[in-house]
């Protein structure tokens, strides 16, 4: 018996639709960095970018458990000394959700090339709207 090996022409990429309302946080980010990393698949290779294209509305109701909205902080740098900048997690959720969702699934792909290919294929809206109707995503229920 052989061990498949995938090449770039056994790729078939779909579009999946994840609604986080009233979802967790981290739960929503595990089903996403999975998803885009096509570890769904069973033609799944780690060193080749096999997911899908993820598409996440209502960013904006996704719920964080326990006291991480005001105990957990979002820091940033500017680049300069002393530039360390930081808000807690339910304020950043609040201006930005879509980054929020964006960077707690970042965390979970690999920190390298591929993750970055990978996290382009996710796209995320805090409301229900999305223009991605013509690519007829196809909804994930979350377990």
């Amino acid at each position: 018996m052989r061990t498949f090996s995938p090449t770039p022409k056994d790729i078939d990429r779909q579009w999946v639709l994840i609604d986080a309302k009233d979802q967790v946080l981290g739960r929503v980010a595990t089903q996403v960095a999975q998803v885009l990393r096509g570890k769904h698949k069973p033609t799944f290779a780690p060193h080749m970018d096999m997911g899908d294209y993820v598409v996440v509305i209502n960013a904006s109701e996704i719920r964080l458990t326990g006291n991480k909205a005001v105990d957990r902080w979002k820091w940033t740098h500017t680049g300069f000394p002393g530039g360390i900048k930081g808000r807690p997690l339910g304020e950043t959720l609040a201006s930005d959700p879509r980054k929020t969702v964006t960077d707690a699934v970042k965390g979970m792909l690999p920190h390298n090339k591929l993750g970055r290919a990978q996290l382009k294929k996710l796209r995320v809206y805090a409301g229900a709207e999305h223009p991605h109707e013509e690519n007829n995503p196809q909804p994930l229920t979350l377990g």
